[in-house]
């Protein structure tokens, strides 16, 4: 549209806007509020500048590298789609391709960051498992056959040697300066695609994941897909904090969701494994769980703080310093336990043999224990089975029986009566059918009578019931009703 061509409209029309919308004409003056903001204008919006990760990629991106491993796969097991015993088996092995005379090979691919100029570099257990070679790719398009020193599949830390020297290399962090909020970034090779770098911010500190280690997790929303494991995890500082190690996910793929080991616990395992080629931890012998509200009031805690004592394997070092299920660990040698992964963390990452100091709360008070760690080994797990006897009650939602002696012998516990149903505010506390209760409130439990008294003095409270499930023991807050 053409603009008006007399001077008269055009004034005309500018007064019929200003009217209409509020603008101020040009060169007029306009009454100013307190502090010279001028009436009718919104305050001025502060611009936010996003970080840029320019200088740190051009930086630490040369000490990444990508890491490729392969190992041989029986042929009959690699073209068959189903097992031996199946009816259809036959039918496969007939129609498919036969194997070849070299065998298969299973590829993996990976991320790593070299540590030293040496050669070592850290990545991934699980990136280089089970494998029969293993190469790494640098920056420059050089590539090295790489010697798995040694790997620890329970942090998911390995390291590996190149024989190369004057290389890049990282600089290292401290992860218990990472904040949740702060911006930090990935690089690795995602898919297979080369020296990609991710952003994101830190969502969270010191994560637990279900069925994993104690490992304290730094949870971050940097896109990591496969090929990232391994990798290093940046601060804005161009530090590395973490070792990009798994997702959540319910595709496979990134969704927003990941995970990274921290570096010290990653640095001090590859210590280890130079020196030694593998990882001495220490055990104390007993299961711990985390203190809810309600549990630490039951014990008399003011605050959830600590870890749990559950279950005290006999024998063990915590049995023979005289530990019992009940005892809440508050601290161990001055540092301070604030859950259950704490102590986990703590007594793993202390050497075989040493005496150790233990604040534990108990029955309402806090006292110490000392005690020897031992070496950390394999365990089997505990079976139930038989059928126990006759005898039941019906209290607080819950239908009990007395367990045989000779069942007792087989389960290995003195103590305890069968829960035979759970309904009402026991099922909604999670006591199943098939659970042990061992004790109420640290009373230990003999028979149904005494598990009947014990509900009935503790009528109109809450009270921590010691349960036993399959080889695990927990505690599990139940709150009785006052006519019960």
């Amino acid at each position: 549209m053409r603009d008006f061509q007399y001077p008269h409209c055009r004034l005309a029309s500018a007064l019929f806007v200003a009217f209409m919308f509020g603008y101020p004409l040009a060169g007029t003056a306009q009454p100013a509020a307190p502090g010279g903001q001028q009436v009718g204008q919104a305050a001025p919006v502060k611009s936010v500048e996003l970080p840029s990760f320019v200088s740190l990629v051009k930086e630490q991106g040369p000490a990444v590298v990508n890491v490729s491993s392969t190992r041989k796969i029986d042929d009959q097991r690699a073209v068959m789609p189903i097992p031996e015993n199946d009816p259809f088996f036959e039918f496969f092995r007939r129609f498919l391709p036969p194997p070849s005379q070299g065998g298969q090979q299973a590829q993996g691919l990976g991320s790593g960051f070299i540590i030293n100029q040496d050669g070592h570099i850290l990545t991934n257990a699980h990136v280089v498992a089970e494998a029969d070679e293993v190469t790494v790719k640098l920056t420059d398009k050089r590539e090295f056959k790489a010697k798995v020193l040694g790997a620890d599949t329970y942090t998911d830390v390995a390291l590996l040697k190149i024989d190369a020297g004057d290389l890049p290399i990282v600089r290292i962090g401290k992860p218990d300066s990472v904040e949740a909020g702060e911006w930090v970034a990935a690089i690795g090779a995602p898919f297979g695609f080369e020296n990609s770098v991710t952003a994101g911010i830190v969502s969270a500190k010191g994560r637990l994941l279900p069925n994993e280690s104690y490992v304290p997790f730094i949870q971050t929303d940097v896109a990591v897909n496969p090929g990232n494991s391994g990798g290093p995890l940046f601060n804005m500082r161009g530090e590395v904090v973490g070792i990009n190690s798994q997702i959540y996910s319910r595709t496979g793929g990134y969704m927003g969701v990941s995970f990274a080991i921290p570096i010290n616990i990653a640095m001090d395992i590859a210590q280890q494994l130079r020196e030694t080629g593998k990882v001495a931890r220490s055990r104390i012998g007993v299961q711990v769980q985390e203190l809810t509200r309600e549990l630490a009031a039951s014990f008399g805690l003011k605050e959830p703080r600590g870890a749990l004592i559950a279950r005290v394997e006999p024998d063990a070092p915590a049995d023979k310093a005289g530990m019992q299920p009940g005892d809440i660990v508050l601290s161990l040698d001055g540092q301070q336990i604030e859950g259950a992964a704490d102590l986990a963390r703590i007594v793993a990452g202390t050497k075989p043999g040493t005496t150790v100091s233990a604040e534990v709360w108990r029955k309402g008070r806090a006292v110490q224990v000392k005690m020897t760690t031992t070496e950390l080994t394999a365990q089997g797990p505990a079976a139930l089975g038989g059928d126990p006897g006759a005898k039941s009650a019906a209290k607080a939602g819950l239908s009990v029986i007395e367990i045989p002696d000779e069942q007792r012998k087989v389960l290995g516990i003195e103590n305890g009566v069968l829960v035979q149903d759970a309904q009402g505010e026991a099922a909604r506390a999670g006591i199943l059918p098939g659970d042990i209760i061992l004790s109420v409130s640290n009373v230990q439990v003999k028979n149904v009578p005494q598990f009947d008294s014990l509900i009935q003095q503790n009528a109109g409270k809450t009270v921590a019931l010691l349960v036993r499930r399959g080889p695990d023991t927990v505690f599990v807050p139940l709150k009785l009703d006052a006519g019960k």
